[in-house]
């Protein structure tokens, strides 16, 4: 099954299938580094398979859990668009995953060919901004409880995508990061969630098998 690009889904056929065709497949197993925090930015990675977990250093010395990342996401887009730029996170494979990736110099190329390609990357750095900018906005105005449902949704989808139930291989520590909490947080409210049937705990899992119901556990 061919993987549906995000970053891809505002360009004509004709791009999409010359972007990917010059793109160089990458494979890389369970626990490899991708790219380190501070690295030099060379390549955007588009996600076809696998997920990623995304991990930044905090100004204290801790490592904190940002996001995960699965097929179809794609991360590095300021490499290639700024020759000076460095990763700006680690990533991390949390299972093996295959990528295709974009230099600089491809882009470059393209961009003469197919101006438009220039406002598809405009408009993924603009939808990034607007994610980041509501998740500052959860952190400051939204119960700690709403965040970890908020964030498990999220997780869902990337390991469900529409399925009802969806098995997601991560543990509470990495969710309370994503989530601006403790641990022992987040314990408390995936607790809650399986007394009311809305997902079941598991070493290193938590199943989703309500997913309606936890979406309205976020409202």
């Amino acid at each position: 099954m061919t993987t549906d690009f995000e970053i891809l889904r505002g360009l004509p056929d004709t791009e999409r299938r010359e972007i990917l065709a010059s793109c160089t497949p990458r494979r890389y197993k369970r626990r490899e580094i991708l790219c380190h925090e501070g690295d030099p930015g060379d390549c955007l990675h588009l996600i076809k398979s696998g997920r990623l977990i995304v991990r930044v250093a905090t100004p204290s010395g801790d490592i904190a859990t940002l996001t995960m990342l699965g097929p179809g996401y794609s991360f590095g887009e300021l490499a290639v668009l700024d020759s000076s730029s460095r990763r700006t996170a680690t990533v991390e494979a949390v299972e093996n995953v295959e990528t295709l990736t974009f230099g600089r110099a491809q882009l470059t190329a393209l961009r003469q060919s197919y101006p438009e390609i220039d406002r598809v990357m405009i408009d993924t750095l603009a939808a990034q901004v607007r994610r980041l900018s509501a998740q500052v906005l959860e952190a400051l105005y939204l119960p700690v409880e709403t965040r970890v449902v908020r964030r498990l949704i999220d997780l869902a989808h990337i390991y469900g995508g529409s399925s009802s139930i969806a098995e997601i291989r991560l543990n509470q520590e990495d969710l309370a990061s994503m989530a601006g909490t403790t641990r022992a947080t987040a314990n408390k409210v995936l607790r809650d969630l399986q007394q009311r049937n809305i997902l079941a705990l598991t070493r290193g899992r938590i199943t989703v098998v309500d997913r309606a119901e936890l979406v309205r556990s976020a409202r």
